[in-house]
């Protein structure tokens, strides 16, 4: 298969997918002023080729920041894109759409992914997905876009997830999460007084969590929202810890980015040798895929704040490039299987 990756800074979608020819699957990464438009003329463009499609920066070797980035897959890809509607409230309503889609394209555990585009609610999407694409060993990746819109064949939607699966037909696929935190000391809390539907912590071990944040870190109100990308939390999933960033302060309480639960265990995070673990993550893709056809990663918006802050993104991108065609999604949560992660990024590598 091969990995199309075209981009227009100013927005020109026809010189974004200047070159390509035959794609087999599109995904659209446009901004909040153009998305219907692009969406309209990508299909135009395209017509009957499956495209997914959300509002954020795309990237391969440079950022997209407010343009259009078009990534396509051709030359050895079975692909069909589909919607799941009223993410909000019902989003099993329309999982046999996902069924049908599976047998459409023959998916398997070898071969095949899921790559989703969300509009929110992310976590109970993912559930919901994954207890179809559990059954059959199919990996997901995927991120949440801006504004509240998805596009699915040509198709805008609110309140959705756009997903696509892609079988990769001369080759293996597989997907990594990449983590550059670690436990900061042996803090560990109980999560209460939560408000799921406004991602909401109100307290840790029975104290504000605003003043348990400041009182270990030692930091003021403003400070909090630049910290977390130093130290954000973490909440413990099996053998594996989910990132939660704080977004915002609510009096005593913390807004997140991600939804916490009452009884959830958190603990605290510290940045890591982010270099480092990026640079180990590259050596562990090669040598799970001496060969390889194309990877397509979403990185987290606080990540690309990070790196950007530190001089480190461009060095990024480019240390990514020695794996071969890559290209991705700055997101607002990041999707792994049915992990909806803050701080992180995913990927997929194709053989």
């Amino acid at each position: 298969m091969r990995q199309f990756f075209g981009m227009s800074q100013r927005g020109d979608l026809t010189e974004a997918v200047r070159g390509l020819y035959n794609p087999q699957f599109i995904m659209l990464l446009s901004n909040e002023a153009q998305f219907e438009a692009h969406v309209q003329a990508l299909e135009a463009l395209y017509p009957g080729i499956p495209s997914i499609g959300c509002i954020g920066m795309s990237y391969d070797t440079k950022i997209v920041e407010k343009g259009v980035g078009v990534v396509a897959f051709s030359d050895g890809v079975s692909a069909t894109a589909n919607v799941l509607e009223q993410v909000s409230t019902m989003p099993v309503k329309y999982i046999d759409r996902l069924k049908q889609d599976i047998v459409k394209v023959n998916a398997n555990r070898r071969d095949t992914v899921c790559i989703d585009f969300c509009s929110g609610n992310d976590a109970c999407v993912l559930t919901t997905i994954y207890t179809v694409l559990k059954k059959q060993g199919i990996s997901l990746v995927g991120g949440t876009g801006d504004a509240g819109k998805v596009s699915a064949n040509g198709i805008v939607y609110q309140d959705a997830v756009a997903y696509g699966l892609v079988r990769n037909l001369n080759g293996r696929v597989k997907t990594y999460k990449e983590n550059i935190y670690h436990q900061l000391g042996d803090y560990r809390f109980i999560a209460a007084d939560t408000d799921r539907a406004n991602y909401i912590l109100g307290t840790l071990n029975g104290r504000p969590a605003k003043q348990v944040y400041q009182s270990i870190l030692r930091v003021t109100d403003q400070e909090i929202l630049t910290r977390t990308f130093q130290n954000p939390f973490g909440k413990i999933n099996g053998d594996d810890t989910c990132i939660i960033s704080i977004k915002e302060v609510k009096g005593n309480a913390l807004a997140c980015f991600r939804q916490v639960n009452d009884s959830d265990v958190l603990i605290l995070l510290e940045l890591g040798d982010y270099k480092a673990i990026a640079q180990e993550t590259i050596r562990q893709i090669c040598q799970e895929f001496p060969r390889r056809s194309a990877v397509f990663s979403v990185n987290c918006l606080f990540r690309y704040k990070l790196f950007s802050e530190r001089g480190y993104m461009q060095q990024y991108l480019q240390d990514m490039a020695a794996l071969g065609s890559h290209a991705g999604l700055v997101g607002y949560g990041e999707h792994y299987n049915d992990r909806f992660v803050n701080q992180s990024m995913t990927c997929v590598v194709f053989e």
